[in-house]
């Protein structure tokens, strides 16, 4: 299916709520992991912050204290005071303003399953989801590691060859990424995929692990192919929550343009 693209409505992201357990304190100050959770959401939305590595979350705690000291030093500076931050301040609280009127604005939109069947009908023909296929998959640096592998795989079927793969893929693969779910990708196009591998996973058996390495510019992998969907158009249950996202901005754009129009028509405006 063709992704249905629109601009985004808000900036805000919600962080992720984690325990809120304290993981440091600034003078007295303290650090929790819902700072971390906030930190992550920023800087890369939708990231799970319970999946951090202990290092992972050490550096981010050192970079929340190294945030708090700068802040209090600046505070310390007189910042506050400064033009500029009184300015930015003013910036930032009247973006805040528009934003959260707009989000109103949006929630209060409403659509009905007509709308949603008719743009459903009227778009059909571009909501064509593409072959997919689900793999699993070890990666490892030479040839001779990844037949190993695929011996010791050989004869299992199944639930059984499921788990022995997960479990190499566990120990050897040097896709950590995956590694940690068993070489798990779930499912992909195959223009997703670096040629090589797309072309063998594509080409393979459901439930079959690669006969041979397969090569790619990362190393040698071995493949597991889970499984398959062939080629067709999304049903309407499929792309209703989407929709209902585009039809809802179509109406909102169009309740901006009414809503701004109105307000200019009463307002005194000057070009100069």
């Amino acid at each position: 299916m063709k992704k249905i693209l629109f601009p985004a409505v808000l900036s805000l992201a919600a962080a992720v709520t984690l325990n809120a357990a304290i993981v440091a304190t600034v003078d007295g100050d303290a650090i929790s992991d819902s700072d971390i959770s906030s930190l992550l959401s920023a800087a890369m939305p939708g990231f799970d912050a319970s999946k951090l590595q202990p290092n992972e979350k050490k550096r981010i705690i050192d970079d929340l204290i190294n945030r708090k000291l700068l802040l209090k030093d600046a505070k310390s500076s007189g910042i506050e005071k400064d033009v500029e931050y009184i300015k930015a301040v003013k910036a930032a609280q009247e973006g805040i303003a528009v934003e959260l009127y707009m989000r109103k604005l949006f929630d209060g939109i409403k659509v009905s399953d007509n709308e949603l069947k008719d743009f459903y009908n009227k778009n059909k023909a571009s909501m064509n989801e593409p072959a997919q296929a689900k793999a699993r998959h070890i990666l490892v640096e030479d040839e001779k590691t990844a037949n190993d592998i695929i011996a010791q795989l050989k004869n299992l079927k199944g639930e059984a060859l499921t788990k022995k793969f997960a479990e190499l893929a566990s120990q050897k693969s040097i896709d950590k990424g995956s590694a940690a779910h068993g070489g798990a990708l779930g499912w992909f196009g195959q223009s997703q995929m670096v040629k090589p591998f797309a072309d063998a996973a594509f080409s393979m058996a459901n439930g079959t692990v690669s006969t041979k390495p397969v090569k790619t510019q990362f190393g040698y992998h071995v493949i597991l192919k889970e499984d398959g969907k062939a080629a067709g158009t999304v049903s309407f249950e499929q792309a209703k929550a989407e929709i209902e996202q585009a039809v809802k901005m179509e109406k909102f754009q169009a309740a901006v343009r009414q809503k701004s129009e109105a307000l200019r028509q009463k307002a005194k405006i000057e070009y100069k």
